[in-house]
């Protein structure tokens, strides 16, 4: 049997197959060939592989050294369809960026320092820069702590997220149709992409057949061209907090419009953030700012995720800073086996 070698970890509020590059084909298609076999991929199930079932357990991060003077290691994300044969790398995934420095140190990428550990990290799908930083004490990462993730069971160490030219990262700038609001389908809408390209629209009950129409035609205007395959964008509807945050939200996935996701991805809420942020887009009305110096409280169905945006208002606004506390675990370390 050949089988290669693989860390199973917990990012945030996602679970991935973790890769070195070098234990992978070289060739792209090769590669999502293998990934497609380990995965268990396509079937609902994923029966036969190492895949959960669902958008969000079904992900792989390759890594390997970086040669950009200003990052340790380079990660790619690749979105495995679960019931379809497609390996998508047209997004990043910030929930599994929380586990690749610890995936880094463990597999001695990167040496862990004496007590904590910041790993630079360049993004390869979008090309931005994260800073990833985690406790090591005695030179080995902990993933004991308190921190708790809305969306799962218990706590863990805090992993620190500092996030540097996500700004446009995937259409090329931070609103791709050059508008504060675009109407598709008699609905205003906001598009956006500060590190994850996001159609923001106030909450209406909607059916799937509407949500990816609304995909679609977002994906046209945002220059992405035809989204019918694709991850990117996600739709999300906002609506007034309703215990406490800062904005209350409701994501779709791509592949699935039916199925609504079970939290928000990392860089799609700091995405929804930065958009209500701008004065006259859609949302903006809805946020509650909180107090100076804490974080956006981003609700959505399995609780809130904490992001800390700063924008610079002006013509086009800048995005000053983006940051988000996470949490990481590895669940299994060894050697998996694709189907034949």
């Amino acid at each position: 049997m050949n089988g290669v070698r693989c860390l199973l970890m917990r990012g945030g509020t996602s679970k991935g197959a973790f890769f070195l590059a070098s234990d992978l084909p070289g060739d792209p298609a090769e590669r999502d060939d293998l990934l497609l076999r380990i995965m268990g991929s396509p079937d609902p199930a994923q029966i036969d592989g190492l895949g959960g079932a669902q958008p969000v357990t079904s992900k792989v991060a390759v890594v390997w050294r970086s040669s950009e003077p200003d990052c340790d290691v380079d990660y790619l994300f690749l979105q495995v369809g679960v019931d379809t044969a497609t390996v998508s790398d047209r997004q990043t995934c910030g929930n599994l960026l929380a586990a690749v420095g610890q995936f880094a140190v463990e597999r001695g990428l990167v040496a862990a320092g004496a007590e904590r550990t910041s790993v630079r990290i360049r993004m390869v799908n979008t090309g931005g820069r994260a800073e990833s930083t985690f406790a090591t004490p005695g030179g080995r990462v902990d993933y004991t702590g308190d921190a708790a993730v809305a969306g799962v069971p218990g706590t863990a160490a805090p992993v620190s997220l500092a996030f540097a030219g996500t700004e446009g990262s995937v259409c090329g700038s931070l609103l791709p149709t050059g508008r504060l609001v675009d109407e598709i389908d008699g609905m205003a809408v906001t598009c956006i992409d500060n590190g994850m390209p996001v159609v923001v629209a106030r909450e209406e009950e909607v059916g799937p057949e509407r949500i990816a129409s609304l995909r679609i035609q977002a994906g046209k205007l945002m220059g992405l061209g035809d989204v019918t395959g694709s991850a990117v964008p996600k739709i999300t509807f906002v609506s007034a907090p309703q215990d406490g945050g800062a904005i209350r939200t409701r994501t779709f996935n791509a592949f699935d419009p039916v199925r609504q996701h079970p939290s928000i991805g990392v860089f799609g809420a700091v995405s929804v953030v930065t958009a209500a942020l701008l004065d006259g887009a859609v949302g903006h009305e809805l946020l509650v700012r909180p107090a100076p110096g804490r974080p956006f409280a981003v609700e959505h169905p399995s609780g809130s995720l904490q992001v800390d945006v700063d924008v610079e208002p002006g013509s086009p606004p800048r995005v000053r800073r983006s940051a988000v506390i996470r949490t990481a675990r590895p669940l299994f370390d060894g050697t998996t086996f694709p189907r034949p």
